[in-house]
């Protein structure tokens, strides 16, 4: 169920489907910029608390070769040659715990809280920015931005980056866009349980230029070491835990940690996470199995693979 808060109606089906070539063209809302009434969650439990251009992306495979997103403005750029060497990225980290439970943030900058009610209403899940060319762009569950099956896609939503006690260092920013694979929006496939929003400009700026942006990366294999930040939905910081990742299914991942309670959907999973700058590499997101699982220490994510990449490439 994880960690959608819900009980809330949803909009009707709005989106339409891209005419972009390729196998997994995405499903998309156009949000404009006042009262579509975004709203709560679907049904389900525990949101917890997991102009487009289409592009070839490269496959997965039982030994995955990496792929990168665009690195953000001001950045260097990482060729995809490059990031073959992230293959084993965490073999400095420290060794996580056996049996780890998460500790409160006082906010990341490049993880925030999505709020309904255009930023008024309530924290349900959460989301963070990753690098694009136009620096706008977030990623989140698919289950946090539409019901899936019989749903559609909420509307009335607002990201709040760095978001803690009830401080938003970094304002309240409209979102313009959502995304989901069309598998996600007609059958609600727990392995395509991953959306990407666009966010609009506040004071000229993109979000990426003012609070810096995460990579993307698909096809990293199962064993990786990752820190899952995450909003719970009855708490006013988000939380982080370090730990391994295993695999749970062919097309899902697993990572156990205490304390992942409602809310806490769409939480990225990043890889090479630098707690002196805040960001990472997201190789996964609450959500997939049990829409990111049924109990707050195990945690899931759908595996980050071709599809995901080719998602990205039509939202970005």
């Amino acid at each position: 169920m994880h960690r959608v808060l819900q009980n809330a109606p949803l909009v009707g089906v709005l989106a339409i489907a891209l005419a972009i070539s390729g196998p997994a063209d995405a499903a998309i809302q156009l949000l404009t910029p006042a009262g579509q009434g975004m709203h709560r969650m679907f049904s389900t439990p525990r949101v917890r608390h997991r102009s487009t251009t289409s592009t070839a992306a490269p496959s997965a495979s039982s030994s995955p070769a990496s792929s990168a997103a665009p690195s953000p403005a001001g950045s260097p750029a990482v060729a995809a040659d490059d990031v073959v060497a992230l293959s084993h990225p965490n073999s400095g980290a420290a060794s996580p715990a056996d049996h780890p439970v998460s500790t409160p943030l006082n906010g990341v900058g490049t993880v925030g809280a999505l709020f309904n009610d255009d930023g008024d209403g309530d924290h349900f899940c959460t989301a963070s920015v990753i690098s694009s060319p136009h620096g706008n762009l977030l990623v989140t569950a698919a289950h946090c931005i539409h019901g899936g099956r019989d749903g559609g896609y909420r509307s009335d939503l607002a990201f709040v980056p760095g978001y803690h006690d009830g401080v938003r260092p970094y304002g309240t920013w409209s979102i313009t866009a959502a995304f989901v694979d069309p598998q996600w929006a007609d059958s609600s496939d727990p392995d395509l349980d991953v959306g990407f929003l666009t966010v609009a400009p506040r004071q000229g700026r993109q979000i990426a230029d003012v609070v810096g942006a995460n990579r993307l990366l698909t096809s990293q294999g199962f064993a990786n070491i990752v820190t899952v930040v995450g909003y719970p939905a009855e708490q006013e910081t988000p939380i982080a835990c370090t730990n391994h990742t295993v695999m749970h299914s062919p097309s899902q991942l697993r990572f156990d940690c205490a304390g992942y309670s409602g809310g806490t959907s769409g939480g990225p999973w990043l890889a090479n996470y630098d707690p002196q700058t805040g960001t990472g590499d997201v190789i996964g997101v609450i959500g997939g199995y049990e829409k990111g699982g049924d109990t707050d220490d195990v945690s899931y994510t759908a595996y980050f693979d071709a599809a995901v990449q080719q998602l990205y490439a039509q939202a970005r």
